[in-house]
């Protein structure tokens, strides 16, 4: 039997299976059961089916009660880079995008981006087990290097994926652009407690910034109230420290102390600056002067 003879049900549900299994490095008949709210047995089947379609993937682990990745792992489902990172964010089993169809005329222009999903799936189930990660990465500031890395958390930055991780190299976290990583190997040992995310001061910070229609270069704030939602003219935004800096450059805030940047895609201004000290991603931010603190992206 092959995928063309798997109705498109269950299509979807070995989809899920393959997800989980590359990237988190497992997959449970509960995992199904749950996702799909379907039966034990009808769980049971789909497991079996999987294991005759691609027998080399997986493993039972007796011990774990649980299917485990093997090193001989081939995907059956043809993905992309877009795909896995929505299904890792919503945890969507829908990746058959061939069956897809917009219901209105839709577009989303973006930067190339070359993720290497064998590159993504190591570092996505070292999150998942909190492993060390040994990689190739291509700096801006240092060029190639090899690290050795404690991948936490993923994040968009609104240009491209990272992984938030410590770095042992520079022994203190920090952001990896996800297509510059080459050759990632999930290597034995263990991880220190200081390496763990909720030792990661930055990613774990709450910013709340407020943000207002720009007081010089917006000559009709009421658009911009409407189109956000604002109250009392203003809209607070909570946003990780680690983050900040990001969505500040992403949204061409102006986050001078005087709102004297000038242009116009200044549409906002930053009314709270004082919110970003210690932040160290605000050197990122549009006209922030930062008192202390770097950027901790590579």
């Amino acid at each position: 039997m092959d995928l063309s003879a798997v109705t498109l049900q269950q299509r979807e549900r070995l989809a899920f299976l393959e997800l989980r299994l590359c990237f988190l490095g497992e997959i449970r008949r509960q995992d199904l059961i749950e996702r799909f709210e379907i039966q034990s047995a009808a769980a049971t089947r789909d497991l079996a089916l999987y294991r005759q379609l691609a027998p080399e993937n997986l493993e039972f682990n007796s011990r774990s009660k649980s299917y485990l990745r093997t090193d001989a792992f081939c995907p059956l489902f043809c993905l992309d880079s877009e795909q896995v990172f929505t299904w890792l964010v919503h945890r969507t089993g829908e990746i058959d995008s061939a069956g897809l169809r917009h219901a209105l005329p839709f577009d989303k222009p973006v930067l190339p981006s070359c993720v290497n999903l064998d590159n993504l799936s190591c570092i996505t189930r070292a999150i998942h087990n909190r492993q060390v990660v040994m990689l190739g990465y291509r700096s801006l500031s240092s060029g190639f290097t090899t690290r050795k890395i404690v991948p936490n958390a993923l994040a968009f930055n609104g240009l491209r994926w990272m992984v938030r991780a410590f770095d042992r190299r520079n022994s203190e976290f920090r952001d990896f652009a996800l297509s510059r990583v080459e050759d990632a190997q999930i290597m034995p040992g263990d991880i220190a407690e200081v390496e763990q995310l909720e030792q990661d001061i930055q990613w774990n910070r709450i910013v709340e910034l407020d943000l207002v229609p720009h007081p010089a270069n917006v000559h009709h704030p009421d658009a911009l109230e409407f189109e956000y939602g604002m109250k009392n003219g203003s809209l607070p935004v909570n946003v990780r420290a680690a983050l900040a800096g990001y969505l500040l450059r992403s949204w061409n805030v102006d986050c001078t102390e005087d709102h004297s940047l000038k242009g116009r895609e200044y549409h906002l201004w930053l009314r709270n600056s004082q919110a970003l000290y210690g932040v160290h991603s605000a050197v990122l931010a549009p006209g922030y002067q930062p008192v202390i603190g770097g950027c901790s992206s590579d």
